[in-house]
């Protein structure tokens, strides 16, 4: 918006009466805001009279007066074409009221002016866009054969593995439309027609997918499944391993605890009890994560192993840790005496060997992805890159703990006949507990709220991406985890106009550009040529993009999605 200014105005003499406006008071005037005038001031070219001695001109009868001309300088930029004004000086009055609607007479023109170029800056409109052939028969309700010979053209795909995508233009369908179906009213009616008739169709598919659910059950397939491959491989393989040792130790602790009254055998019963359970919990987000995605889920359940083992961790807090603990309390309060232990030492050693089996099994699975993912054993641990098997390295740590704890309590138990040192052992066993359970439910909670991959990682990505010689610089970079090593990518980036305008002529035929740029002979054929090239610099921009993203992901495997947002 401009400054206010000052409005010089300037009369010339009336050239037959010899007579001379000598001074006109200020008058404020509502012009516009968009010039930034707000007061104007008049300038004679004589000397000012003291202020009173005003008198207004006397004018002749049958005087002739030739009008004055006025002209306005100032920051207001009046259009060049407006003319200027003219005003008889019939009276002194009238001579100031038509200044005042000579000057509004011209900002009006200035405002009514059209914009350089001679049009007005759209900024909403549907004149050129596209729809799909999948949008125009869902949507506009057009048939294949509705389709058949209108223009169409060709697109680049959202999606930078597949060929372009065939379009048409949306002004186009929806005027085909409105003739196959007669008016909106009518199309409207259709679709929404069509969507309850859909909507049908859905809840007779779902009672349809139950059906063949209970077929599969009462005939199995014998093929293996994708699932059932998933399951039984890497992470998978060791839940299940583990799930077996743990309940099976569940059974033997629980029978032993029954024969001999320990606090202790009880605490590790119930540890293998909620192993199990929470591991099986495990089996199901495997089962989850491995899933495709959808329009529901369009980034897939990765993040389901993440959920299982937050669920499992609370679980072991809850019933392994509260119920040790619980026990173990009233073990000190009670203090009866134990029966024989002999048979509770066998079985926390066949204990101590699956337990420390699984977790050898466990640590070793850990130690192959570490190698793969060129991480350290601690960082996978404490990053929870693969939540399932760090659940089991976790537990079967604290029963591998607790099961050394336990013998040592019912050996000094044996030693001093006293129970307090077995009471004392489900109190430490149950803090074990407690202290893995928070930890998982740590490590598996920042996970799920999103937490960005190692610093260094994301250098090494930025760093190549900044090499490209299409790229000037990046901003807001984000890399998160999505769990089951999966990483989303993001950043802000600026292009280089210069290469990418190099990168287009590169690819097309310069010398025809520039018989084109020499045939151009006026305003609409340089228009013309310009909305030609434009349009395909911006092909080549996405292009680009598309490289960009592959080379990205062919370099770090562990990018699922690549989002590059141009600044």
């Amino acid at each position: 918006m401009a400054t206010p200014s000052r409005i010089l105005i300037s009369f010339s003499r009336f050239q037959e009466s010899g007579l001379t406006l000598r001074k006109l008071k200020a008058k404020h005037f509502p012009w516009n805001s968009k010039c930034g005038l707000r007061t104007c001031q008049v300038l004679l070219d004589k000397e000012k009279p003291p202020v009173g001695n005003e008198k207004e001109p006397e004018v002749s009868k049958g005087q002739v007066l030739k009008p004055i001309d006025l002209h306005v300088q100032g920051t207001g930029n009046l259009p060049n074409s407006a003319p200027p004004v003219q005003i008889i000086p019939d009276s002194f009055s009238a001579k100031k009221e038509k200044i005042v609607q000579g000057l509004e007479a011209q900002l009006q023109a200035q405002q009514q002016a059209p914009a350089p170029g001679g049009r007005k800056p759209r900024y909403m409109s549907l004149d050129r866009n596209f729809v799909t052939p999948l949008r125009a028969m869902s949507e506009f309700l057009l048939t294949p054969k509705n389709l058949e010979g209108m223009r169409k053209t060709l697109r680049r795909s959202a999606h930078a593995d597949e060929p372009p995508i065939t379009v048409y233009w949306r002004k186009d369908v929806e005027a085909k439309a409105l003739e196959v179906w007669g008016s909106r009213e009518v199309l409207d009616s259709e679709r929404h027609k069509r969507e309850r008739e859909t909507a049908e169709l859905q809840e007779a598919s779902f009672e349809l997918r139950k059906i063949m659910k209970q077929y599969r059950k009462t005939y199995p397939d014998n093929e293996k499944t994708t699932t059932l491959s998933n399951l039984l491989s890497g992470s998978g393989k060791i839940v299940i391993t583990a799930v077996a040792i743990n309940g099976t130790n569940f059974v033997i602790k629980l029978i032993a605890w029954i024969l001999t009254g320990s606090h202790c055998l009880f605490a590790e019963a119930i540890h293998s009890l909620a192993d199990t359970i929470n591991q099986l919990i495990l089996v199901y987000g495997i089962h989850k994560s491995t899933q495709s995605a959808n329009m529901v889920h369009p980034y897939g359940y990765a993040n389901m192993r993440h959920v299982a083992s937050l669920v499992s961790g609370v679980g072991i807090f809850c019933v392994g840790a509260g119920l040790s603990l619980y026990h173990g309390i009233i073990g000190l309060l009670t203090l009866a005496p134990l029966e024989s232990l002999y048979y509770a030492f066998f079985v926390l050693g066949g204990s101590l060997v699956s337990e420390g089996a699984t977790l050898i099994m466990a640590v070793n699975s850990v130690r192959k992805r570490c190698r793969e993912l060129n991480v350290s054993f601690k960082d996978f641990i404490f990053r929870s890159v693969d939540p399932a098997i760090n659940v089991v390295i976790m537990e079967d740590s604290a029963a591998v703990a607790g099961v050394i704890v336990a013998g040592a309590c019912m050996g000094l138990t044996v030693m001093t006949g006293s129970a307090i040192p077995d009471a004392v052992g489900s109190l430490i066993i149950g803090g074990i507990l407690g202290g893995v359970a928070s930890f998982i439910i740590y490590t598996n909670g920042t996970a799920l709220v999103g937490r960005s991959i190692p610093r260094e990682s994301l250098n090494r990505i930025n760093n190549e991406l900044e090499q490209d010689v299409m790229i000037r610089a990046i901003h807001d970079v984000k890399g998160i985890d999505m769990g089951n090593s999966l990483v989303r990518y993001k950043a802000e980036v600026d292009f280089d106009g210069r290469e990418l305008t190099r990168a287009y002529l590169d690819k097309g035929n310069v010398l025809q550009m520039l018989e084109e740029v020499k045939a151009i002979q006026n305003q609409e054929e340089l228009e013309t040529f310009m909305l030609k090239h434009g349009e395909a610099i911006v092909d080549t921009l996405g292009a680009e993009i598309d490289r960009i993203e592959q080379k990205l992901k062919k370099g770090h495997p562990e990018i699922r999605h690549c989002d590059l947002e141009i600044l």
